[in-house]
């Protein structure tokens, strides 16, 4: 018997006509002189069109392949001068861990206490690890797996997450706009101009490497593989003095626009129906820490000599690819925001559920 593929023309379908929408919110934005238009357009006209109840729809694999491509042109800024400057700042690292930690605590403990009491179908365990989980400033997908795990409301632990993200994405990057033209800076990268030059084969072969740098983080079961997998490869390349080519304009936007898609995508009607008290918590604490987040990263940059919006970006409680994206298109410290952001990724993952366990049986 021959084996049976299934092809979904009508996924497809909807899939091409939301890229098309993506690229016209995309060209709109750059016109309006948006930051990010790549990201930012794409996520508004994807987010509006699916809490329309329009069919949008995006790719997996469209979106891997984007944080492959964001993951290895970041990996190329890691010279050997940006790697000792990082080597140099490690307590500075561990200081934005640490505050990422608590922050994303004393988070839990506001939604804890603003929603346990409307929740009554919830056990107080259930509600303590959801609020918990919500809240950790770590991947989403990450803590969404982590936070089933604790018996913890997976669905409303995926919302906050989606909101802060889409939150964070939209409010930093014109934060950082209008930071550039308030201390008047141009760019804050330390890159060569040969790091700057798309060539041919060497293109292929930093696809090539840094794709096996994707395959080696999913073989080892490590989490957000098609971003960090690239990116400490290319970090690696960069580093022995090993340069094949920088990635082109037009890719890096591709991948924003296919990462922007598949944030949109998650707000659709449904999803605003759910307990919308609790998205509207989960917007106004991504606000309270993002304004937080930058008092400590003012307060960093006196203690580093870092400008401060490297150090917001470096320490904004949004993801990793977003972040760095920022940092990359704006030219405001790309591998400080990266380095920071990665550090930070790692210690949470490995901290969030050994101190949660610790938190509620103290708290028990």
């Amino acid at each position: 018997m021959k084996p049976h593929f299934r092809f979904d023309s009508a996924r497809l379908m909807r899939i091409a006509l939301t890229l098309l929408l993506a690229w016209a919110a995309a060209l709109l934005c750059t016109w309006l002189h948006v930051p990010i238009p790549w990201m930012i357009g794409p996520l508004l006209a994807t987010a509006f069109a699916s809490m329309a109840a329009l069919p949008t729809a995006s790719s997996a694999t469209f979106r891997n392949a984007g944080q492959w491509a964001i993951g290895a042109a970041l990996g190329l800024y890691f010279t050997r001068e940006v790697a000792e400057l990082m080597l140099g700042l490690w307590w500075a690292v561990a200081l934005g861990v640490v505050w990422a930690l608590v922050l994303g605590m004393a988070f839990g403990v506001c939604l804890h206490r603003i929603h346990a009491h409307r929740m009554p179908a919830d056990t107080l365990g259930s509600m303590r690890a959801t609020s918990y989980f919500a809240s950790a400033i770590g991947g989403a997908s990450e803590m969404t797996l982590l936070s089933e795990r604790a018996g913890a409301r997976v669905d409303l632990v995926a919302a906050a997450h989606s909101v802060r993200m889409a939150v964070v994405v939209l409010v930093i990057p014109f934060a950082m706009q209008w930071a550039k033209q308030y201390w008047n800076l141009t760019s804050l990268e330390m890159n060569p101009a040969a790091l700057r030059v798309a060539e041919w084969p060497g293109l292929l072969w930093l696809a090539l490497a840094t794709g096996v740098g994707a395959w080696l983080m999913r073989l080892a079961g490590r989490p957000n593989p098609w971003f960090l997998g690239p990116l400490l490869a290319a970090m690696l390349l960069t580093m022995l003095g090993l340069h094949f080519s920088s990635v082109p304009g037009w890719l890096s936007n591709a991948a924003q626009l296919v990462i922007g898609v598949s944030l949109g995508v998650r707000f659709s009607r449904e999803f605003l129906h759910a307990a919308p008290r609790w998205l509207l918590s989960s917007a106004i604490g991504a606000l309270a820490m993002i304004f937080l987040s930058g008092l400590f990263a003012l307060a960093l940059a006196k203690m580093t000599g870092l400008h401060p919006v490297t150090l917001i970006l470096a320490t904004a409680p949004g993801g990793i690819t977003e972040m760095a994206i920022t940092a990359k298109v704006l030219q405001l410290g790309a591998p400080v925001v990266t380095a920071f952001q990665v550090c930070r990724l790692v210690a949470v993952l490995v901290l969030a559920e050994p101190i949660y366990r610790r938190w509620l049986m103290k708290i028990s």
